[in-house]
């Protein structure tokens, strides 16, 4: 009888055992546990200075892993309305990032229209068209603007050009692309004579010749707002990186790339 009491008695120990050990794993996983991820939604034309404002981000933040998804603003926007798991939009155009603000998914007060940009004229570096000037695109045989409804240097490459009573006259030759990027794809590659981008993408090529920018009459102006989306489930750190692109560090990455200081 006495072994079998101690037999009970031992497994009871291990039992007791194995869940303090099972209750210390839980505790320290916490403590060594991974970091916390942030996704950010960010207009393609930001993609360069953002990289590099991540870098020195999680440097001085290393329990933050910061994640983007770059793309057309239009097309980020509808994502996000319909659900996509996103703690910060970054856009290239106001009227995208207002309909969240409307639909209830951003906070005004948790938003800033923190940078601007040029919209520009290019050709290939080896073009042998005669472009001098916007006036001369009608010399193109083909033109590359991003989609108007999704693309927002789209819908200010359509503005400048209707403006400028181009549109209608040149609309079959206008081949339309996913984004900016792709816009400057077009042009670099020689697939079309001429593009409408933003400068900041421009400035990134040396393949592409900047002929002309569009003034700011021809055209809404050229805004990015950044903001929190709500409802979070990492608050805390969102508002980490929020403020940090707003910092002076920040500032001199997004202006070393070509962007504007609209603080």
């Amino acid at each position: 009888m006495k072994k079998i009491y101690l037999m009970i008695f031992s497994v009871m120990m291990l039992v007791i055992v194995g869940t303090g050990c099972s209750s210390d794993e839980t505790e320290m996983k916490p403590q060594a546990g991974g970091k916390v991820e942030l996704t950010v939604s960010a207009a393609v034309s930001l993609q360069d200075a953002l990289n590099d404002i991540k870098k020195s981000f999680e440097k001085e933040n290393a329990n933050v892993e910061v994640h983007y998804n770059f793309g057309a603003s239009g097309a980020l926007q509808q994502q996000i309305s319909q659900g996509a798991p996103v703690d910060l939009f970054f856009s290239a155009a106001g009227d995208k990032f207002d309909k969240l603000i409307e639909d209830d998914l951003i906070e005004e007060k948790n938003g800033i229209d923190l940078v601007g940009n040029d919209l520009v004229l290019v050709v290939p570096k080896d073009s042998k068209k005669e472009i001098g000037s916007l006036e001369d695109l009608t010399k193109a045989d083909e033109i590359s603007i991003g989609t108007p409804e999704s693309v927002p240097a789209g819908q200010y490459a359509k503005q400048t050009l209707e403006n400028m009573n181009l549109f209608k006259e040149m609309e079959d030759r206008l081949v339309y692309a996913k984004d900016v990027r792709q816009v400057l794809t077009y042009v670099e590659t020689g697939n079309v004579d001429a593009g409408l981008v933003y400068k900041t993408d421009a400035l990134n090529s040396s393949k592409v010749e900047v002929i002309a920018a569009a003034q700011g009459d021809l055209h809404d102006p050229i805004i990015y707002p950044v903001g929190m989306i709500n409802n979070l489930d990492h608050a805390k750190e969102a508002k980490l990186f929020y403020d940090y692109l707003q910092t002076e560090a920040s500032m001199k990455i997004f202006e070393k790339y070509g962007f504007k200081n609209l603080k």
